[in-house]
């Protein structure tokens, strides 16, 4: 009896300290309640038996007032306090409980690829009538541990999760659902090979089209961390979860502007509030499907209440998604308000045939294309629409048409002619060869003049000089102490050089409006969905105010251009992620703008190319809705990728974060200028993550492709050169020129 009493009295003690923990130690007097109930702890065996039932009975009345009253008055920051506490679930805890046995793959423990990465074989069952049925599970998810330094609180290095695509590779062989669990603050910002950004990157392009049924449950989703293994089918979210683009406190020093030190706690509270990052905020703005009720101040590691109710909805989730791909809407209604959590009417087999896998990829595309499209501006009225879509619809008819009927027909010809036309040769070579040799002798033979090739510039007249090289000063190369560089003058810097120190080849930031007006073919640049502009969704406050002053400054509605151009006369489809808006940094208006033209470059079977004149990451003002841009623009680029079209990338100046780690890292073909900075995070963030310096150069375009991110490292002054030669040598014959 005395041991339940004391075993009972841990509990209380544990449940005050976790209290106090998330509301501080003036709530309700909640600080003076635990240092009794740690006194009565200490003493308990110098108690009366007798008295000890009625304190403990006293103590757990308080108590339970308490948690209800803490429960009403919960703030967002304290739903972040709840997901980082030592007491709260982790995927072990839910290993043990939702399923029924698991093996963990790919080490145990310390003793592990990533010890912040969990990959496991599992068996869930269900029971339906008298009989049990059991279905076969991989679980991939964070593991943050009970306070295990080596865990890292649950953020993946690089290799983690490329642990966590391998198996997610082998659950796809075996035809099995995969279950993915987020708890993770971000992930863990190293550029070691595989890189953070580029095997997040990895991640999202195969899990587009991943043939078995996906479902992930967000605990704590940090960014691209949460990201990595995110992109489902069907997306739950535990009541008391956060899902965020940032950290509040990140968020604070960012507003703050602070280089060192902690933001102010009241700060804080305010960037939870204004990033929107409770369950109840993410289903409001279409980034998850469903919230699972947790029990009040959230669930913890001995709430077995929640997990049987997990458990129930992992089950009824995966029947739900297998469901969408082969049932009547109504019957499939039907099943599925028929499964309840204390018992399963149907059972559903999981396994899907060839049809159904196709139908599945297709709805995750479609769930994903529509996300976030409700908060994007466009100035469209209902007739404008409708003739939007038929010009689209039209659009995509006639390059069916002309690529799929005509060019194939065309094709089959050209080579029926060229086989007759070489056979023909064969046959009257030994009567045109003496003809050809006394022509040759008479008339002389032809010499060849230099033309012009179609990557250079024609005239001096067509190559645009920038605003730049009006300065009358000279300027140092920041290398100069290194290669002993001589100062340069700056309308020959930013004129004939390109911004190019002629010395070293240190390249100096130029204009976004340099690349548009020297890249491409005098004229051929014509920029479409202009008028799709970057909105404040969240209502941030001070955020709409800055859009406008960047509208303003810029002349532009986003940091994406989109535009339809030629190089060499090869026509072709572009972005650019534009310095002078906003860092260049992805909301939902640049996300939608870049599924438009990917789109577009697909229907056409154009080249498609993404330049980066500087990409900041994912704009925190607009929280989850920038966050989801990452798959669904992955999605778009797969989709583009598998139906033979070229896409290249080429970054420039500081390329870093979110786009990095999804749409751009997912090219096949990815380049950058030199003195390029490029990566996932930048030095400050690395070291308040890991407590390591980095080197100066760590971001460097060179230790880029050491590491494999990038295919090659190009010069200013030969991007067009090295561009049109691109266009030619590389992509399959599905390209329109092809």
């Amino acid at each position: 009896m005395l041991i339940e009493l004391h075993k009972k009295l841990k509990d209380l003690l544990e449940l005050a300290v976790y209290i106090k923990d998330i509301k501080g130690e003036d709530f309700s007097s909640i600080g003076n309640l635990y240092e009794n109930l740690l006194e009565f702890y200490h003493n308990f065996y110098e108690i009366p038996p007798e008295r000890i039932s009625s304190l403990i009975n006293d103590y757990e009345a308080t108590l339970k007032k308490i948690l209800l009253k803490a429960e009403e008055t919960l703030n967002p920051y304290e739903i972040v306090k709840i997901t980082r506490h030592p007491q709260r679930f982790t995927l072990l805890d839910i290993l043990e409980n939702v399923y029924d046995s698991y093996m963990e793959l790919g080490g145990d423990g310390e003793l592990n690829i990533d010890p912040a990465i969990i990959c496991a074989k599992a068996l869930i069952s269900r029971r339906v009538g008298d009989e049990v049925y059991f279905h076969q599970v991989m679980v991939i998810g964070h593991e943050k541990g009970h306070g295990e330094e080596f865990r890292r609180g649950g953020s993946a290095a690089p290799w983690g999760n490329e642990k966590a695509l391998r198996y997610m590779k082998m659950a796809e062989t075996e035809g099995i659902p995969i279950h993915f669990y987020i708890f993770t603050p971000g992930a863990y910002p190293i550029e070691d090979y595989p890189g953070a950004a580029q095997q997040i990157a990895r991640n999202l392009f195969y899990m587009s089209k991943l043939s078995v049924p996906t479902i992930s449950f967000i605990s704590e989703g940090g960014s691209g961390g949460a990201e990595a293994i995110g992109l489902t089918d069907l997306r739950l979210m535990a009541e008391k979860g956060y899902y965020s683009v940032i950290s509040p406190e990140g968020a604070a020093a960012i507003e703050a502007k602070l280089k060192d030190g902690r933001p102010p706690r009241e700060l804080v509270e305010k960037m939870a509030k204004a990033l929107k990052l409770t369950a109840k905020d993410n289903l409001q703005l279409g980034t998850i499907d469903r919230i699972i009720p947790e029990p009040p101040l959230g669930a913890r590691r001995k709430d077995y209440d929640f997990f049987k109710r997990l458990k129930y909805e992992m089950i009824k989730a995966t029947d739900e998604v297998v469901l969408q791909t082969r049932s009547l809407k109504m019957f499939r209604k039907y099943a599925l308000s028929k499964q309840t959590p204390e018992s399963f009417s149907y059972f559903v087999n999981w396994e899907l045939s060839e049809d159904e896998k196709e139908i599945l990829i297709e709805n995750r595309y479609k769930k994903y294309r529509e996300m976030t499209r409700w908060a994007i501006l466009e100035p469209k009225g209902f007739f404008k629409s409708i003739a939007q879509k038929g010009a689209q619809l039209g659009q995509s008819i006639a390059y069916e048409v002309k690529y799929r009927v005509l060019k194939s027909s065309h094709k089959t010809f050209k080579k029926f002619w060229e086989d007759l036309a070489s056979e023909s040769s064969l046959l009257l070579k030994p009567v045109s060869d003496p003809i050809k040799t006394v022509y040759n002798l008479i008339v002389g033979k032809k010499v060849r003049t230099k033309i012009r090739m179609p990557g250079e510039i024609e005239s001096e007249s067509d190559f645009y000089v920038s605003p730049l090289a009006l300065q009358d000063k000279t300027v140092t190369c920041p290398q100069a102490e290194k290669y002993g560089c001589p100062d340069l003058w700056v309308p020959d810097l930013y004129g004939e050089f390109c911004g190019v120190c002629p010395n070293c080849g240190y390249h100096f930031p130029l204009e976004y409006h340099w690349y548009i007006n020297n890249l491409f073919d005098k004229g051929s640049v014509k920029t479409f969905n202009d008028e799709i502009s970057s909105g404040n969704p969240l209502n941030f406050e001070g955020y709409a105010e800055k859009l406008k002053k960047a509208r303003e400054e810029t002349g532009l509605n986003s940091a994406l251009l989109s535009f339809e151009a030629k190089i060499g006369g090869i026509s072709i489809v572009a972005v650019m992620l534009v310095a002078d808006f906003r860092q260049g940094t992805v909301g939902v208006a640049e996300g939608e703008k870049f599924i438009r033209a990917i789109e577009l470059a697909k229907i056409s079977r154009r080249p498609f190319i993404a330049l980066v004149h500087t990409t900041g990451g994912i704009r925190i003002h607009e929280g989850t809705m920038g966050v989801v841009q990452m798959p669904r623009c992955t999605m778009a680029v797969r989709d583009y990728v598998d139906s033979g079209g070229l896409y290249i990338v080429i970054y420039d100046n500081n390329s870093y974060a979110g786009p990095v780690a999804s749409f751009l890292g997912s090219a096949p073909y990815q380049f950058a200028l030199k003195s390029t900075r490029l990566g996932f995070a930048g030095p400050r963030v690395i070291f308040e993550t890991t407590g390591q310096p980095v080197p100066p150069d760590y971001h460097s375009v060179e230790n880029a492709l050491k590491r494999g991110h990038i295919q090659g490292i190009w010069d200013r002054r030969e991007l067009r050169k090295k561009l049109f030669f691109a266009l030619l040598t590389m992509g399959g014959p599905n390209l329109y020129y092809r």
